[in-house]
């Protein structure tokens, strides 16, 4: 019998044929042994583009397109104005077609995930071919893991539920991205915008964030900071009381420097036990490297996958944080391997395996893949970058497999009349899971280490103190570690508490494809980075402005779509019902943009006084300079109170406008004030001597 074995890339198709002894090498392919084992480049077939149906152009009355039948097409790629076959697609797939033809069975060794079940299932039905297949599943590409697939071969019916969800997901892209794209550019009358299913909520996400910050307007607060002492051993403590009223802050302080005592009110002490995280699923290893290293999360996949075609790494494109039992058996030999490690030698020395922490072995919460563990080979000739990742996976390992971290924790409530203030002070008993990379516990500005000893009831002197003035700060800007988060639990974004908790275990995206959809919006021009930040560019702006009410940026919609892909896949709902549903939905997403009005400028312009170059203009709801590397922006409404043209420029040219009327506070209050640009060029309040002294009568 003759077998032909098809993986997704090049460097896999020949760890696999070094196993099956396909030695000799031919133009795309290799062969020996009774095997053909070839590959695609990714996804060599894809969904037919419009024009396949007949229709060219951007063409309202064609809107919404909706095949009855999608057409399966070599890759395309664009020459021009036009989509043509990828020449390399078509050389390779010839190959592909004469591998099928030449043999008996295949067996599928695409990535084991839903991608690689469909770039196999869209070759094999665009080939025609009916050839039975095998499924070979791996979770690393040691000789082992693939000896042992190779003994354990599945049905390739076994998965056709990942390919319904896999085909369910692209048709529903292919509708949702094509309609809405061509509906919004057609209401424009001008340029070509782009639009998608999870794209679009994804802006939404860092343009909603981006204009939140912008907007916030800075409000003052005071803290009591004190200082005080017990034989001998100093240690601070703060107010619980935030004071709005800097008059009621300095009442309070006055009295405290009077009496220069304090009364010990309650002392807890408790042992706190901090179990170790557990072990990278994709999307957590993309957040701790860019938020710890910088990298985006394209850069840390494409290292991972690199590290995983090297036999490294386990399978990078997973979902999941857990290893099942079976996984479980081999981590002492996998620790064993990290003893002659540079870094974490002396710690992997220091394990015992007989009493390893379990929490991650769980096999119910185990997707496609278990979690990301290193394998058996000891990796040589790494970059910086590739060593810092592998370093990463590696670490996180003995880290989840370590004893907790445990601590005393100590709190001290100490009074002063009515005010109390708070002390915090914790010891580490056992470092546990921490000893890996020496991580320390991120504590409160005022939390101290050990605390000295006192008893309820005792009187402390007052040392020291203090009256701080502290601003309230807006949520910070999205970087791609937030983003990240935002997207595997979109349900948090939502602010509808009935949708919110319906979506509490949501994403958009899958780990898979969220760092694709990142690097989408810049290659969009939607996006920008400032250092480790995501800001919208005016262009990004200027679509979700637009589109922030319609369905196509519904945070809850999308996540609502990832949960019934994952119900296809589980066999839980027919794809026919998630298509039906995705064609009503295309409907109504044309229908709401072909009827929408892209917002414009109008002609008012002043120079910026940020940068000082670039001219600022003026929107029905902001100001913005026209340099997205400025990002200067101010918001016409402001505590219910719409700014005019006028009150704008004076703030842009003068710093400051005059007395404005009606402005109210989250309590309902109006109050009046003059708005003023600060040093970092943010709307703060001003209120005048004179208004305060109206104030007080």
């Amino acid at each position: 019998m003759k077998i032909c074995i098809l993986s997704e890339k090049p460097s896999v198709a020949r760890e696999i044929a070094n196993v099956v002894g396909a030695s000799h090498k031919e133009d795309g392919f290799l062969h020996g042994n009774g095997y053909m084992v070839t590959w695609a480049f990714g996804h060599l077939v894809q969904l037919a583009m419009p024009e396949e149906y007949g229709f060219t152009g951007f063409v309202r009355e064609n809107l919404p397109i909706i095949p009855e039948v999608f057409k399966l097409v070599p890759r395309q790629v664009k020459e021009g104005k036009e989509y043509k076959a990828d020449a390399s697609a078509l050389k390779q797939l010839k190959i592909i077609k004469h591998a099928f033809d030449s043999c008996d069975r295949i067996i599928v060794a695409t990535d084991s995930g839903r991608e690689g079940c469909l770039i196999f299932r869209y070759i094999y039905s665009h080939l025609n071919c009916h050839k039975p297949f095998d499924r070979l599943w791996i979770s690393s590409l040691t000789e082992k893991s693939i000896k042992d697939g190779l003994q354990n071969l599945k049905p390739g019916s076994d998965y056709d539920n990942l390919y319904f969800a896999a085909k369910a997901r692209s048709e529903a892209d292919w509708l949702c991205g094509i309609n809405s794209s061509q509906s919004l550019s057609i209401a424009a009358g001008r340029g070509v915008f782009s639009l998608g299913r999870v794209q679009t909520p994804t802006l939404a996400m860092i343009c909603k964030r981006f204009l939140e910050n912008r907007h916030f307007v800075s409000t003052p607060f005071w803290q009591i900071r004190i200082q005080t002492d017990k034989t001998g051993v100093s240690f601070a403590a703060i107010s619980r009381e935030k004071y709005d009223n800097k008059d009621a802050a300095n009442k309070v302080f006055s009295l405290l420097q009077q009496q220069k005592t304090l009364h010990v009110q309650s002392v807890e002490k408790k042992e706190v036990h901090q179990e170790p995280p557990l072990l990278y699923c994709l999307t957590t290893l993309q957040k701790e490297a860019n938020s710890k290293h910088g990298f985006s999360a394209d850069k840390t996949l494409s290292i991972a996958q690199k590290l995983y075609e090297s036999k490294f790494i386990t399978y990078p494109r997973t979902g999941s944080r857990y290893i099942s039992a079976d996984v479980f058996d081999e981590i002492p030999e996998l620790l064993n391997s990290l003893k002659t490690h540079p870094r974490f030698g002396s710690y992997a020395e220091s394990m015992d395996s007989a009493v390893l922490n379990i929490r991650c072995v769980n096999n119910e919460k185990i997707t496609d893949h278990h979690a990301l563990l290193i394998t058996e080979n000891t990796p040589n000739g790494l970059s910086g970058d590739e060593q810092t990742v592998y370093e990463m996976i590696a670490g996180r390992m003995l880290e989840a497999f370590s004893k907790k971290c445990v601590k005393d924790a100590t709190t001290i409530l100490l009074a002063n009349g009515d005010t109390v203030f708070d002390a915090k002070g914790s010891i580490i008993k056992q470092a546990g899971w921490r000893t890996v990379f020496g991580e320390q516990e991120e504590t409160g500005e005022d939390e101290t280490g050990n605390l000295p000893e006192v008893i309820k009831g005792e009187t402390l002197p007052v040392i020291q103190s203090e009256l701080l003035e502290k601003q309230t700060k807006p949520k910070p800007l999205h970087t791609e570690a937030t983003l990240l988060g935002a997207m595997e639990s979109a349900g948090k974004e939502v602010e509808n508490e009935a949708e919110r908790e319906a979506m509490k275990e949501s994403g958009i995206g899958t780990p898979a494809t969220r760092a694709a959809i990142i690097e989408t919006l810049f290659s969009r021009d939607y996006i920008r980075r400032e250092k480790k930040s995501l800001l919208p560019t005016e262009k990004g702006l200027l679509v979700y402005e637009t589109v922030k009410s319609k369905r196509i940026a519904d945070v809850a919609m999308t996540g609502n779509w990832e949960n019934a892909l994952a119900q296809i896949e589980r066999g839980e709902m027919q794809p026919e019902t998630f298509s039906k549903a995705i064609e009503v939905y295309t409907r109504q997403i044309t229908t709401e943009l072909l009827e929408t009005k892209i917002v414009v400028a109008n002609e008012n312009t002043c120079l910026c006084p940020k940068c000082k170059s670039a001219q600022v203009r003026f929107y029905p709801k902001v100001a913005k300079c026209t340099d997205a590397n400025c990002g200067l922006v101010i918001f016409r409404n402001i505590s219910e109170k719409q700014l005019s043209d006028g009150q704008i420029t004076d703030l842009l040219t003068k710093g400051k406008t005059g007395v404005i009327k009606g402005f109210k506070s989250k309590a309902g209050k109006t109050f009046n004030a003059e708005l003023k640009l600060n040093e970092n060029y943010r709307v703060t309040y001003d209120f005048p001597d004179k208004l305060a002294g109206k104030g007080k009568k």
